[in-house]
């Protein structure tokens, strides 16, 4: 396990741990991912659809809609999901330390003016297991919150190439991406940021 560049009220984070290379290889990768379970717009719970696009590969993959937030065992298209690519299990081996896989991961695309409003990951029946958070392409302003919703924040700036390690005490505290730099990354000639969330979900 690499130490962490620094700790951010919990959240292990590893800057440039992917170097130039090592992202544009996981950006291949997810051609295949993305060709067998397209990018999907989902709703929230309340109706409201939500600003990034989705998609994932794994046993399961990250649903929302009217019933809820839940897992499913299929892309809304009706296929299962595809496999995690090896390069992501990669990075979940050395940053976690665990060989168990995971489960999921979702990938969810920013594009110009996409954000993602403060919220736990709590969807998975074992909170002991890390959330592992990789970024690609644009910059994005990371927020952190607290166990309770509300409170003092903290922000930070994930880069292409940057991961994060969400575990322990930090597992349950609510987080958010407040805004993209669009075209702030040449890794995808149209812009946008792509990230990956691995995630035990049995």
């Amino acid at each position: 396990m690499p130490a962490p560049t620094l700790r951010l009220r919990g959240f292990d984070i590893h800057k440039g741990y992917l170097s130039a290379t090592d992202q544009q290889a996981l950006v291949e990768a997810l051609r295949g991912v993305l060709k067998a379970a397209p990018l999907f717009s989902p709703t929230t719970r309340f109706g409201k659809k939500m600003s990034v696009r989705m998609t994932s590969a794994g046993k399961y993959g990250w649903y929302s809609d009217g019933r809820g937030y839940r897992y499913e065992p299929r892309h809304p298209n009706g296929t299962p999901w595809p496999p995690i690519p090896e390069e992501v299990l990669a990075i979940w081996r050395d940053v976690t330390g665990h060989d168990r896989q995971p489960d999921c991961c979702l990938i969810n695309f920013y594009g110009e003016g996409a954000r993602m409003g403060m919220h736990q990951d709590r969807d998975e029946a074992d909170f002991t297991w890390p959330v592992l958070s990789v970024s690609l392409g644009d910059d994005g302003l990371f927020r952190i919150g607290n166990e309770e919703r509300g409170g003092k924040t903290e922000s930070i700036w994930l880069e292409s190439g940057d991961v994060v390690l969400m575990g322990g005490e930090a597992r349950l505290t609510h987080h958010g991406v407040d805004r993209i730099r669009f075209g702030s990354s040449r890794l995808m000639p149209k812009g946008g940021r792509i990230n990956l969330t691995c995630r035990v979900v049995d």
